[in-house]
């Protein structure tokens, strides 16, 4: 059964969303015809993101796609398999995935298996280091064992740490604190670079490197539990209450609307540079977290809500990470022939639309 967006329960801005990469030149699709691609971390915001779309360029393009997954959420796993026709594996991602559940030919992989929670990298970080480079060992030893076409590891732009310039591009690196337990997240990211960069070097493994900015928009869950700050102002703003910020808000958010970073990572797979490192970011998009906030407050709510600033007492526990005083260059994705389409007041209008839907 071929499964198009049409047939998902999703809303319409998120319809639109999927229309829209399907019609884009700057994707390749029929390089992903008859193929098998896994998707690790599919139940997660950018997983999940990809199964659906490349569920719908399977069908509207007819591209006989198999979609192969993991992912740690069951009844997102079932809402998946049900709507998109995505075979899920189990298990757990830092150990070699079970042999009977693996088809005999994988050609592409996006690796997003990862843990992103900032209060987690406190409290939890011999798990955040574990997912991340066991899981990426797993994962490199699948796709040189496979003969895999390409891979595409999801890194972050926090691995950049604390960087002094205005601006950074790819080959630019900051200061990351080793006497924080926050940091191994950052430090853990880093590290998977060079043992993809590795793989590249040894075996020969098509591994390309994406480094995400702040990714949301339309198709970011609707969980009050999720405490990114864009989540938490669409509550804030669905509700007509106040933004609180618990930092003074001086750090520069470094933005990418979801579908807008879609399409990134669907260009690095097909067109991106072996052994490489593309940021994924807009720009045009970038804004500190106050000027952030204000924009909801002003533009999205027309001044009906307010921003207020609250630090607490116990903010070391909470996991921000360090400021950040850069903009992300995107100028080298940009060259594959990626336009991002959506700007920061659109990327908030878009997801309280489909959170309305």
């Amino acid at each position: 059964m071929k499964h198009t967006h049409l047939d998902m329960k999703i809303s319409d801005a998120l319809k639109s969303d999927i229309s829209y990469l399907l019609s884009l030149d700057s994707i390749h699709w029929g390089k992903l015809r008859n193929s098998t691609v896994l998707i690790t971390g599919a139940t997660g915001l950018v997983g999940g993101l990809l199964v659906r779309v490349l569920a719908a360029a399977s069908a509207v393009h007819d591209l006989d796609i198999r979609l192969i997954a993991t992912g740690r959420s069951a009844a997102k796993r079932d809402t998946l398999s049900t709507e998109c026709g995505v075979e899920f594996i189990a298990g757990d991602i830092r150990k070699p995935l079970p042999e009977g559940a693996i088809p005999s030919s994988i050609d592409y992989i996006f690796h997003c298996a990862a843990i992103t929670k900032s209060a987690d990298m406190v409290a939890k970080p011999v798990d955040v280091i574990s997912t991340e480079t066991d899981g990426t060992y797993a994962i490199l030893n699948l796709a040189r064992q496979k003969h895999c076409r390409s891979l595409v590891y999801l890194s972050s732009m926090e691995v950049y740490g604390q960087a002094n310039q205005r601006e950074v591009s790819e080959g630019d690196l900051g200061y990351i604190d080793l006497s924080s337990t926050r940091s191994c997240y950052p430090e853990g990211k880093r590290f998977c670079e060079l043992l993809c960069l590795a793989y590249a070097a040894q075996y020969g493994v098509p591994v390309k490197i994406a480094r995400l900015a702040m990714t949301f928009g339309a198709g970011t869950p609707k969980d009050k539990n999720n405490m990114r700050v864009a989540s938490q102002f669409v509550h804030k703003a669905l509700a007509n209450e106040d933004i609180e910020l618990h930092t003074l808000g001086n750090s520069i958010a470094n933005c990418c609307y979801t579908a807008d970073a879609v399409c990134g990572l669907l260009i690095i797979l097909l067109d991106g540079k072996d052994g490489e490192a593309y940021n994924v970011a807009n720009p045009l998009a970038s804004a500190t977290i106050r000027e952030m906030a204000e924009l909801v407050t002003n533009k999205v709510c027309n001044g009906i809500i307010k921003v207020i600033v609250n630090v607490p007492k116990d903010i070391e526990k909470r996991g921000y990470a360090p400021d950040v005083i850069y903009t992300l260059n995107a100028d080298k994705l940009k060259k594959l022939g990626w336009v991002p389409k959506f700007g920061l007041e659109d990327m908030y209008r878009q997801m309280i639309a489909d959170w309305r839907g």
